[in-house]
């Protein structure tokens, strides 16, 4: 049992703290009980909260009954973390961090323990990019049969509403955010691709474990096509792209090097990396990160 206080991380709570929605007030509020009944009911020791830890869930370092290390997972209620578990059932494994036990009330996760400390980013990038490439590959397999994940194209349909609004407000950005929305149009419809797909891919979300070097966490799964997951990766540590010579350049041939590794269509890939650099890059300029959002149109431009 734990002894120790259970105190959200700063990072959880300053993301959270604003939100002006009542149930994710109340969870915030109540979420050193929810950990404790987990606690409790799955006889875990708590060793510590893992800080500073992510913006929608809370993460704790624990001990089953016996002895082995787990982390147990707490996410926020009602965000697309809410089909995780099911993700990870159907890789068991394989490409992922394992899944060991659930509980649907509360949306707890009781994860296999990896390294927090050690993902892909700390690879010089050339060798991280290679890694992230196999590793999203295992992910890609059927969803199977009455999945209830969300697909691909109701995934986009919200977001796609949402840059036309924020489009508005910067009309310099009009002719990519036309683009943007186009292509969130003609993509899902002309691709026949079923994947299970991880669906917030990046090399930070992939972690060294311990039975293979290394797995993905924190997925968002969705179905459809392998380029949406792709277009993640293209948008990694975009920063060091656009900082050296030759940045336009260098972004095609980003786009071209990972599709033909992972036999993906290389048109569609850049499609799919352009309408997720503009999403994006509305998003950051509206919430407060304006040099990151032109940085991030920037980069959707010269694809």
């Amino acid at each position: 049992m734990a002894t120790a206080p259970i105190e959200p991380p700063q990072r959880l709570v300053s993301s959270l703290g604003g939100d002006q929605d009542g149930p994710v007030r109340s969870w915030l509020e109540g979420l050193p009980t929810l950990v404790q009944q987990r606690l409790d009911a799955w006889e875990l020791t708590l060793e510590r909260v893992h800080a500073p830890g992510g913006r929608s869930s809370l993460v704790a370092f624990v001990r089953q009954q016996d002895g082995t290390p787990a982390a147990l997972k707490l996410p926020v209620p009602g965000r697309a973390s809410a089909q995780e578990g099911a993700a990870l059932t159907v890789w068991d494994g394989w490409g992922a961090v394992r899944l060991l036990r659930s509980d649907d009330a509360s949306g707890a996760l009781l994860l296999e323990r990896l390294r927090a400390s050690v993902s892909l980013r700390s690879l010089p990038e050339a060798k991280a990019l290679l890694e992230a490439a196999g590793t999203v590959r295992r992910l890609w397999v059927p969803p199977g049969e009455g999945h209830a994940f969300a697909t691909l194209a109701g995934r986009t349909e919200e977001a796609a509403e949402a840059l036309r609004s924020a489009g508005a407000a910067a009309p310099a950005a009009g002719p990519l955010v036309d683009e943007a929305v186009e292509l969130r149009r003609t993509l899902p419809a002309a691709s026949e691709e079923r994947f299970l797909l991880h669906g917030a891919f990046r090399q930070g979300k992939v972690l060294a474990g311990e039975r293979t070097p290394w797995l993905a966490i924190g997925p968002a799964p969705v179905v459809g096509e392998r380029a949406y997951d792709l277009a993640g990766l293209v948008l990694d540590r975009f920063e060091d792209l656009v900082a050296g010579s030759g940045a336009a350049a260098a972004a095609r041939r980003r786009v071209a090097k990972l599709a033909d590794s992972l036999d993906v269509d290389r048109d569609r890939l850049r499609g799919w990396t352009l309408y997720r650099a503009v999403c994006a890059g509305i998003r950051e300029s509206a919430t407060g990160d304006r040099q990151r959002g032109e940085l991030l149109l920037e980069f959707a431009a010269w694809l």
